[in-house]
């Protein structure tokens, strides 16, 4: 079991992130409003907090890690875990919304938001605010994610330079983020073939 893991990331899902520390691979899960705080490109360097949950079944057991930026942020979790009817899961993805965005709607008892989040119902909001009202302050303070300009989507002739990519052995997350900077780079290519074209040649240039 461990605290903190630093290493690169090789993936990121919408709610794990792998990341390779000391030769091996770790998934992360990541309650949605951390997601939006760290990179998305496969081998950014990644630093979180981790929070360790073993699952006991039979003889075997199995760990499952939790991922936050910081240790108040971890600490939070640890708070909402304190509620008898919120487990590790439900937790995290109750944390869809900034956490100082949640942690305000505990202090002030505001239900109906916390009823909005994802697996929180009326009896849970009241559980929540019953066993945290009032112990949330420093959560107030949590700095969120900077706000993020809508990525443009990736036009239709693009999903086929993408099918090439990653049958070259490409990560998905790694494809679709060179698409997006050359066409950023290159906004007049309407084909598969010059998109490749151009990949490789913004590739070829990088490595000389």
């Amino acid at each position: 079991m461990f605290a903190r893991i630093s290493g690169s990331l090789l993936g990121r899902g919408a709610e794990t992130a792998l990341i390779e520390a000391g030769g091996l691979g770790y998934e992360i899960i990541l309650p949605p409003c951390i997601a939006d705080k760290i990179p998305s490109a496969p081998g950014a360097p990644v630093t979180l907090e981790i929070y360790s949950v073993l699952s006991l079944d039979s003889n075997a057991g199995r760990f499952t890690y939790y991922g936050f930026t910081n240790a108040i942020e971890r600490e939070f979790f640890e708070a909402l875990l304190t509620v008898a009817s919120i487990g590790p899961r439900s937790a995290a993805r109750a944390f869809s919304q900034p956490m100082s965005t949640i942690a305000s709607a505990i202090d002030r008892g505001d239900y109906g938001f916390l009823r909005t989040l994802p697996g929180i119902g009326q009896q849970k909001a009241r559980d929540i605010v019953a066993k945290l009202q009032g112990k949330v302050t420093k959560f107030l303070l949590i700095q969120d994610a900077p706000s993020r300009k809508p990525s443009s989507a990736i036009p239709d002739f693009a999903d086929e330079a993408l099918a090439v990519l990653l049958q070259l052995g490409y990560r998905r997350g790694e494809g679709e983020e060179m698409i997006r900077a050359t066409l950023e780079a290159a906004p007049r290519i309407d084909e598969a073939e010059a998109l490749l074209a151009e990949i490789y040649r913004r590739k070829s240039k990088e490595a000389s």
